[in-house]
C-alpha cells in the first residue's frame, strides 16, 4: 500500500478522470464475465483472492513477508479458504488491472475515502511520524513546529503531506528530499532515509507510520519513532480494505471479519511496528 498523497489539485483531477474510466471498465467487465450477470461479487467464492504489490514492504511482497500478507492469511484461515494473489505494482492502473479486471477480490490496505474502490470499515488508523536516532538530542520533540528542529537536516518523501508542513515551518531549506515513486524491486525511499538517519547523514526524517515503524526496527540501534499528532488533520488516515463497488455482500463479510478479529489484527500490526491511533487520534494502547 502507498502512503496517501492528497491535497494537490492536479492529482485530484487525475483521480476523478481515472475513477470515471475505471467505472466504465468495471461495468463492461461485469457484463461480460461468464456466470456473473450484471452484479459482480466473487469470481471464486472458495478462494481468498488478494490484489497486492510484489515489492512493497512492510505491506506486501511475493514472499508473503508483509503485514498485509499476514492479514490475508488470517482472514483466509478464518474463512477456511486458501489464499491466492494477483501481484501488480501499486501505481496508476493498479485497481484497473487487478480488482476491476476480476483477477482478485480485495485490496488489503487502502485509505478510507479512496475514490477508486469501495472501502470496508477501517481496521487501523495511523499517522506520519518523526524518526531520529535515540542519541540525537531530539527526545521529547513531537511536532514539526518544535524549535529544536530549526537547524536540523530532515528527510522528507517528496509530494507527501508533511512536505507542506515542513515548508510552512521553514524547514525545507535544509531538508533532504527522497523520491515518492521508485522501482521497489531495487530500492526503497524509506530504507534509504532510515539508513541516512542511522549513519548521521541527516538528523531526522518524516515517514508514513507503517514505514517508519518497520524500518526503524531494522537499524542498529533501533531508531525512535514519534507519531506526529499535533501537525494538522491531514497527517493521519484510517485504513480499510478495498473491494468493487458491486460487492456489497463481500464488503459486509469482510466487515464482520474485521470486527471479530480486531485483537489479532492489532497484534500483527504491532509486530511490524505500526504506530496505531485510537478513535480519538491518540496512541492506541497495545
Amino acid at each position: 500500500m502507498i502512503a496517501p498523497v492528497w491535497g494537490k489539485p492536479r492529482f485530484l483531477r487525475l483521480c476523478v478522470w481515472h475513477l470515471l474510466a475505471l467505472l466504465l471498465l468495471g461495468h463492461r467487465a461485469a457484463a461480460h464475465a461468464p456466470g456473473l450477470g450484471g452484479s459482480v461479487e466473487l469470481v471464486d467464492p472458495k478462494v481468498f483472492r488478494v490484489c497486492a504489490d510484489p515489492h512493497n514492504l512492510p505491506f506486501s511482497n511475493q514472499q508473503g513477508q508483509g503485514f498485509e500478507n499476514k492479514l490475508a492469511e488470517l482472514f483466509a484461515r478464518k474463512l477456511n479458504e486458501p489464499t491466492s494473489y494477483t501481484y501488480f505494482p501499486q501505481v496508476i492502473g493498479f485497481v484497473r488491472n487487478t480488482l476491476n479486471a476480476l483477477r482478485c477480490d480485495v485490496i488489503m490496505g487502502t485509505a478510507v475515502g479512496d475514490p477508486l474502490v469501495q472501502t470496508t470499515n477501517p481496521y487501523y488508523r495511523t499517522t506520519y511520524a518523526l524518526v531520529f536516532r535515540p542519541d540525537s538530542g531530539l527526545n521529547g520533540v513531537d511536532s514539526l513546529a518544535d524549535p529544536r528542529l530549526k537547524d536540523k537536516r530532515i528527510g522528507i518523501v517528496a509530494g507527501t503531506p508533511p512536505a507542506t508542513i515542513l515548508a510552512e515551518d521553514g524547514l525545507m531549506a535544509a531538508a533532504k528530499p527522497y523520491p515518492l515513486t521508485v522501482d521497489t524491486r531495487s530500492t526503497s525511499s524509506p530504507q534509504m532515509m532510515t539508513d541516512d538517519i542511522a549513519a548521521g547523514r541527516i538528523d531526522a526524517g518524516v515517514l508514513w507510520g507503517p514505514m517508519a515503524g518497520y524500518y526503524a526496527q531494522r537499524t542498529t540501534p533501533h531508531l525512535t519513532v514519534v507519531p506526529l499528532l499535533k501537525d494538522g488533520p491531514h497527517m493521519d488516515f484510517r485504513i480499510a480494505m478495498g473491494v468493487r463497488r458491486t460487492d456489497q455482500d463481500w464488503k459486509r463479510r469482510l466487515n464482520r471479519l474485521i470486527a471479530q478479529n480486531q485483537p489479532e489484527i492489532d497484534k500483527i500490526l504491532a509486530d511490524y511496528g505500526v504506530p496505531m491511533l485510537d478513535e480519538q487520534g491518540q496512541p492506541k494502547l497495545q
